[in-house]
């Protein structure tokens, strides 16, 4: 079995001098889940090759950080990600979308990753995506013509969360808007920062960082033990 792990390629604000990407935590962890149970896992981004790091999330006090930073292995992966002309969505039985600001950029119109998703959903696979990383849902269409995420239950960074981290102003758009417009029924925890997830069938989100672990955790009881 294998997953496939999307992260961004985007790292720069418009306005603010330091650097967005992926929020590490939310690839670690995740990955650290899958690897236990000896889950084969590729890494794709929206240009392949070296993923950027938002320098807030370069948490090293996290072991989890700590042992895949020096993982020759998982940095091959990173370094070189794959791009999403190399996939082969049929190959496939879960994709996970990780969060950091920088997805919000590269992630929402980006119509090879909408196909890939798309693809292993329709082939009865597992969507997963967590954070701001829920953003590559948007626009993801069924060959119906109906968004995946119409008339689910999902979840995302909130408004508040946005706003507590005081990036409101930096970011192009606040995810739990545009998932409420796009007719999911968006949820979150009454306190912000909390590991909340939610899920509606074969689609698995969590709203923070601190979901990561759970989002993976429930997605291999889905496949593993049904």
């Amino acid at each position: 079995m294998k997953v496939l792990i999307v992260c961004t390629n985007h790292d720069s604000y418009p306005t603010k001098s330091g650097k967005t990407g992926l929020w590490l935590s939310e690839l670690t962890h995740f990955y650290e889940v899958m690897t236990r149970r000896r889950v084969l896992i590729d890494l794709v981004s929206p240009k392949g090759g070296k993923i950027p790091v938002d320098e807030r999330s370069m948490d090293l006090k996290d072991e989890v950080n700590q042992k895949y930073l020096a993982d020759s292995t998982f940095l091959e992966k990173f370094e070189n990600s794959l791009k999403p002309s190399d996939i082969n969505p049929k190959d496939y039985r879960l994709i996970y979308f990780t969060g950091g600001n920088g997805g919000l950029w590269d992630f929402p119109d980006n119509t090879e990753l909408q196909e890939i998703t798309r693809s292993i959903y329709e082939n009865n696979g597992m969507v997963t995506a967590v954070c701001h990383g829920v953003s590559g849902l948007l626009n993801v269409k069924l060959s119906d013509g109906s968004y995946l995420i119409h008339d689910k239950y999902v979840t995302g960074y909130a408004h508040v969360e946005d706003t507590l981290m005081s990036f409101v102003s930096e970011v192009p758009f606040y995810l739990e808007d545009l998932l409420k417009a796009r007719g999911a029924h968006y949820t979150k925890a009454m306190i912000p920062f909390v590991e909340f997830i939610e899920m509606d069938e074969r689609l698995i989100t969590g709203q923070n960082p601190n979901s990561a672990k759970k989002v993976a955790s429930k997605a291999l009881e889905e496949l593993f033990e049904k």
